[in-house]
């Protein structure tokens, strides 16, 4: 039986290249019209998950399902794919480049190029719609290869590391092209390792360390379960007060420390030596943890690996 309430369910899929396991008995569903992050460190086992959804690769083991029926069927005209890795005709004008990918999937001709202006105007290339991409910039050539990801205006979109490489204003511009696909509907599948930006995007969320699943939750009710052991504090004097037991490492975050705290500590412990140390405390809020902080939490330190998170301030004590 069809199960139309998932764009996508995978079931215990696993991969292997020789005696490397990439994913490791995977399972997860992706509700239709969600904004689903899959996230981890470079090397957890993203892009070969996703690229076992789109078929280029296959599992070695499990079943990857599309819609609730067979992928194969469902990928050219309901699916819009942008990889980690970057590919355009060079040689191909931009213009022409857009129409060609709108029409492999099923658009007419004149509404494609249609399509392609409007998004080449609204990504700010429209004055390069007769351009050989080769003369564009890595930025820009992104942009449209986004471009081409989304003209056919897929049910799902599944975006492999979308904005790496960008700049901070057109990270921005993506983001909100991202939220207003969700708002009409779109189900989304966003693959990266950065935390902080899959907290700005994402409805829901599967953490994979080392090729298999840690966490899989709707994102508020996975920080609201998790709002313990996170104190931020702000204060003037000597930090000997945090010396205690309590802390297990610190961040730092625009100014402000974060305490993350052993599993069962009492955060009033802190506060206490801290009044009796004379440092004049400014702030001291137990806070819901970072999607960072709850990954390190639940798959250890050593993990985390490049997963797009601050360093550990060093405070002469750690």
């Amino acid at each position: 039986m069809i199960d139309n309430r998932y764009a996508i369910r995978l079931k215990g899929v696993t991969k292997c290249f020789g005696k490397h396991t990439a994913v490791s008995e995977l399972d997860f569903d992706v509700p239709r019209g969600a904004l689903y992050g899959l996230l981890g460190p470079n090397g957890s086992g993203k892009t070969t998950c996703i690229r076992m959804i789109m078929g280029i690769l296959h599992p070695d083991e499990g079943s990857v399902s599309l819609f609730g029926a067979d992928p194969d069927e469902m990928r050219r005209t309901r699916v819009g794919y942008l990889p980690e890795e970057r590919g355009v005709y060079r040689k191909m004008k931009c213009i022409e480049f857009l129409t060609f990918l709108a029409e492999i999937r099923g658009i007419p001709r004149f509404e494609g190029q249609k399509r392609s202006k409007n998004w080449l105007e609204r990504l700010g290339l429209g004055e390069w719609a007769d351009r050989r991409i080769q003369d564009l910039s890595k930025g820009m050539q992104q942009k449209v290869q986004f471009i081409g990801t989304v003209i056919h205006e897929p049910e799902l979109l599944i975006l492999d590391e979308p904005f790496s490489g960008l700049d901070p204003i057109n990270q921005d511009v993506l983001e909100e092209i991202v939220r207003d696909f969700h708002s009409r509907g779109t189900t989304i599948l966003l693959s990266t390792h950065l935390m902080d930006q899959a907290e700005r995007l994402c409805e829901r969320v599967c953490l994979i360390s080392r090729a298999r699943k840690v966490l899989d939750s709707d994102l508020e009710e996975l920080k609201a379960e998790e709002q313990t052991g996170v104190v931020v504090v702000n204060f003037e004097g000597s930090d000997q007060w945090l010396k205690g037991p309590e802390i297990d490492h610190i961040d730092e975050l625009n100014g402000e420390l974060h305490l993350i705290l052993k599993d069962g500590a009492d955060h009033q412990q802190i506060l206490k030596r801290g009044l009796e140390s004379g440092a004049k405390i400014l702030r001291f809020d137990l806070v819901r943890p970072r999607l960072h902080e709850i990954f390190v939490r639940h798959a250890g330190a050593g993990a985390v690996g490049d997963a797009g998170t601050p360093k550990n301030t060093s405070l002469g004590f750690q």
